[in-house]
């Protein structure tokens, strides 16, 4: 919290659960049925990597995200909340997507290990640093942290280190998010820009007269963390390429992968996920009360947005009905609402008695909002992202009430990586002009630290 107003961040109390009574009445608690973390859009990137297209954040809106000012701290901000989810010690951990930033085979490595424990290691090319943020680059739009305020001189050098994880603790399930299969979180990799991932030519500067295409709006983007279209990436990139570049170390493990291989590499490291026709779709069970059915709402041809796959409505209308008299949380990465095709698996859930809740990433907001139905309702539940400010997580314990209902209790998690750097990535992210603080995404009293009822079925 900033409790002076002078932009610095400091340690003060926790909120306490605020009662939330709009799908239910407040009712005695009759024992836990599960407790569960969602840990999601911790976009760990290669900060060094040729194929970063950081000289579009000078466009503005909705190019923005494609710098920020803490992004050479994101291995050390996953590696932080799972010593946090280690303290708390849930059950099981959902990783709810955008593990990484670019589809970056170095990228996935250095997620997986912060998350497994072990050796994380954040470089690439070379030792160090290379990259925008460098003080040798004289481009002041970009934060360098040797040179412009806030100084934290060594920072790019102790960012670069190798360091260990513990690891999560947990069981720990995947959703499948678009920056984890896409460049950018946008275009399928292309010849160009495979090239440019493994090779030692990168691209700073904004070429004279690149310009964003008219009537292209902040509206326009479904998520914060990419650009508005799969197509604008790439055009960029061939315009950016005829005007001067900077010679990197090249890196052949930056290689960008298919998203089979992600799906892949995904399912070997973590406790569970099924393959359903080429999709991250599974259901299992927490418990003998509780059914959690995760959806991959990724777009196959490009495009930041959910989309539904013909198949899915089907698949899970099944994996409701079989959940018999449990409840059920549904959970996706990118919201069901502002998904194509997400109003027919929405209207499933309206259906459904026991559903108590849809869980979902993307927007790197803290959002709750209550869906009335006449099967009981349920919530809409959206999680913060790591990348960018307030860098939380959150927690969920689903609790049995008096005379057959439910209440979910749920609060948020600071990351607690140890030394300074955690600490600074959470301050840059605080100060960042076009990042969470401006932009709400820690959102209001009501979408973080509450207790949710849910009348019986």
């Amino acid at each position: 919290m900033d409790p002076v107003g002078d932009g610095q961040l400091r340690v003060g109390p926790g909120e306490a659960l605020t009662e939330r009574l709009e799908l239910g009445g407040r009712r005695a608690t009759a024992g836990v049925l599960g407790t569960l973390a969602h840990v999601t859009d911790a976009h760990v990137l290669d900060a060094a990597s040729p194929a970063r297209v950081t000289f579009l954040g000078r466009l503005g809106p909705p190019l923005q995200s494609t710098f920020r000012p803490q992004e050479t701290l994101t291995a050390q901000v996953l590696a932080g909340i799972t010593a946090a989810i280690r303290g708390l010690g849930p059950q099981l951990v959902i990783q709810g997507g955008d593990l990484i930033d670019n589809d970056q085979s170095n990228e996935l490595e250095r997620a997986l290990a912060a998350l497994r424990g072990g050796r994380v290691t954040p470089s690439s090319g070379a030792p160090g640093y290379v990259g925008v943020q460098s003080p040798a680059d004289p481009d002041p739009f970009y934060y360098r942290p040797d040179l412009d305020a806030p100084l934290y001189p060594g920072l790019l050098r102790a960012a670069s280190r190798q360091f260990v994880s513990r690891g999560i603790g947990s069981p720990w399930y995947p959703v499948l998010g678009d920056h984890d299969v896409l460049v950018a979180g946008e275009i399928v990799p292309t010849a160009l820009t495979r090239s440019l991932a493994v090779g030692g030519r990168a691209l700073w500067d904004l070429p004279s007269g690149l310009t964003l295409p008219g009537g292209l709006g902040a509206t326009a983007v479904s998520s914060p963390d990419g650009p508005p279209n799969p197509g604008l990436v790439d055009q960029f990139l061939r315009h950016a390429l005829d005007g001067p570049t900077v010679d990197v170390p090249p890196d052949p493990t930056r290689r960008q992968m298919s998203i089979d291989e992600v799906i892949a590499r995904v399912r070997r490291a973590a406790s569970g996920g099924s393959l359903q026709s080429g999709r991250l779709d599974y259901a299992f069970e927490l418990g003998p009360r509780l059914r959690l059915i995760v959806l991959d709402l990724v777009r196959r041809d490009g495009g930041s947005g959910g989309i539904v796959s013909p198949e899915q409505p089907s698949w899970l209308a099944r994996q409701l009905a079989d959940a018999g008299e449990r409840w059920v949380i549904v959970i996706s990465h990118q919201p069901l609402a502002s998904s194509v095709g997400g109003d027919e698996l929405l209207a499933l859930l309206d259906r459904t008695p026991g559903v108590i809740a849809a869980l979902s990433g993307h927007t790197h907001r803290n959002r709750i909002v209550p869906r009335h139905t006449t099967a009981g309702g349920y919530w809409l539940i959206a999680t913060a992202s790591l990348i960018d400010f307030p860098q939380q997580a959150r927690a969920l314990r689903v609790v049995a009430t008096a005379g057959g209902g439910v209440a979910l209790q749920t609060w948020m998690l600071d990351h607690a990586a140890p030394g300074r750097l955690g600490t600074i990535a959470r301050q840059l992210s605080f100060t960042d002009a076009q990042g969470g603080r401006p932009n709400g995404f820690a959102g209001g009293r009501l979408d973080r630290n509450v207790t949710l009822y849910r009348r019986g079925f």
